[in-house]
């Protein structure tokens, strides 16, 4: 018989002791095959509810929110959820467009894109309080449709827990109960971008009647 074979390890040879090698492998498969005992069961169950304690420990305490746009209308602070927000806009060029609601301020063109721009004070017939700056167009979307909102002032951009954001009280916003998300502790209007963006009022059609 030969010498058993030899495996280089770092330059040095080395030989393999292939019987405790057996035996090692013997007693670790021995080891998942037996039966568990009682102490032994009650041990693991014992670590998984703490890993799963743990784990929804962890999910509350991620606690749901709200990505929003803070802006200023009429010195009343407004928000939308930025989901539905494209991107913002200097006010310039804008085309007044002629039999058109009231509530269409006009057109502008946004690098070759020709959007409606919307006063959502008229839309809502809010109060026009002293004077105003419109200046600034959140531009809003959901894949389907898309246009703009005329603003005084982008404020910021904010992060709040959903359980800061109170049921809507049209009496506080004058706005109409069916357009807003929530009123925040803050008293900030959040307006509801998606029941907006598919509001077939605020179409503006190609066909303009003569």
């Amino acid at each position: 018989m030969g010498e058993p074979p030899k495996i280089s390890t770092s330059g040095q040879a080395k030989i393999v002791d292939w019987d405790r090698l057996r035996q090692r492998l013997e007693a670790a498969r021995s080891n998942v095959d037996r039966e568990l005992t009682p102490e032994e069961k009650r041990g693991i169950l014992r670590r998984r509810a703490k890993e799963l304690a743990r784990r929804l420990e962890q999910d509350q305490g991620a606690e749901a929110s709200l990505d929003i746009l803070e802006f200023l209308l009429t010195h009343e602070t407004y928000a939308i959820e930025m989901c539905w927000v494209a991107e913002t806009y200097p006010l310039k060029d804008l085309t007044p467009l002629p039999c058109t609601p009231p509530f269409v301020a006009g057109i502008i063109n946004v690098r070759g894109r020709i959007l409606s721009v919307i006063d959502i004070r008229k839309f809502f017939d809010l109060p026009e309080k002293g004077l105003t700056n419109l200046n600034t167009v959140i531009i809003v979307h959901n894949g389907e449709m898309e246009f703009g909102i005329l603003v005084d002032e982008i404020l910021a951009t904010r992060t709040i827990p959903l359980s800061e954001v109170q049921p809507p009280l049209p009496t506080l916003t004058g706005i109409r109960e069916e357009y807003l998300k929530g009123v925040t502790r803050k008293r900030t209007a959040i307006l509801d971008g998606a029941r907006l963006l598919s509001d077939k009022n605020l179409i503006v059609h190609d066909e303009i009647s003569e």
